[in-house]
């Protein structure tokens, strides 16, 4: 189905898992769901004092980048962000402007941090979600923990993922494109590189020579040059602003840009997505879009 709505829906309850399928996953449909974390008591606990106490002074994964943009094409590189191991605690005081940083700090790393590096903080949310599990007949690949300053983008991008995206505290705000924008939306291969720290402090973009060069989207949705990509023009952005103790379903290969308030806590579910007929449509389109740029 290629007719999509103006504005992404609301459900004011979690639906059963049959209801959930038929009517947004199987037409690969976004909507946000109200009341469906209401129950976690992360959505009360998760106050800084608590997080320090729980987590405290365990070293935690930290994505760090002198612009906010990590996984993002950069001079004509696609850089990736510096992981800085460091104690949870330091990174807080800089959330919590506590500590002074001209870069910008986001946790989120995403092969299921919540799981494997906040483990404490499991108990607070659900391993799973237990409609999404029963609807898909399998469990998420990953559960990812994601807390940072309102500086730190999500460059646009899509996901093979069915995607769960719970907000704990404060807000996000996603731009979304459905796949069918994707002749729309331009695709260039960049050499792969990471921001590292020199002794001075600064940032130096250094390449990873060894690795295959990746495939992404240069454009910023925000403020797009359509002198440069014109055909953006004609793709239809939604917004829609994800707030506490609400859920977003991003449905597979929907594209996503994504930004927060400063503070934001969110947990999201990533379940694997089936390579069933939407997918292949997605690849013929895909397909249909190089070759007439090929043209």
């Amino acid at each position: 189905e290629l007719g999509w709505p103006e504005s992404v829906p609301y459900l004011d309850r979690p639906p059963s898992p049959l209801e959930f399928y038929r009517e947004w996953v199987s037409p690969n449909k976004p909507c946000i769901i109200r009341n469906a974390i209401s129950h976690w008591p992360a959505l009360k606990k998760w106050t800084s004092a608590y997080l320090r106490e729980v987590v405290g002074p365990k070293v935690v994964s930290v994505a760090v980048t002198p612009n906010g943009y990590a996984d993002a094409v950069f001079q004509d590189r696609f850089v990736m962000p510096e992981e800085r191991q460091m104690p949870f605690i330091d990174f807080l005081d800089i959330v919590e402007k506590k500590v002074t940083s001209p870069n910008v700090f986001y946790v989120q790393k995403q092969c299921s941090n919540l799981t494997k590096e906040f483990p404490e903080l499991v108990c607070d949310v659900q391993p799973d979600i237990p409609w999404m599990s029963e609807a898909l007949g399998k469990k998420p690949d990953a559960v990812n923990f994601w807390l940072g300053e309102s500086a730190a983008v999500t460059s646009l991008h899509k996901d093979h993922y069915e995607n769960l995206y719970c907000v704990v505290s404060g807000e996000k705000y996603f731009l979304l494109h459905p796949p069918s924008d994707r002749p729309f939306i331009p695709y260039e291969v960049y050499q792969p590189a990471t921001y590292q720290v020199s002794e001075d402090g600064s940032f130096e973009i250094v390449d990873e020579k060894t690795a295959d060069k990746v495939p992404w989207i240069p454009l910023d949705p925000l403020n797009p040059n359509l002198e440069l990509y014109p055909e953006y023009a004609q793709a239809k952005p939604l917004r829609c602003a994800v707030k506490a103790g609400e859920m977003l379903y991003l449905p597979s290969l929907w594209f996503h840009h994504v930004q927060q308030s400063h503070g934001c806590i969110a947990v999201n579910y990533w379940y694997d997505m089936e390579y069933d007929l939407k997918y292949s449509y997605y690849q013929l389109l895909d397909c249909l879009t190089k070759a007439v740029k090929m043209l």
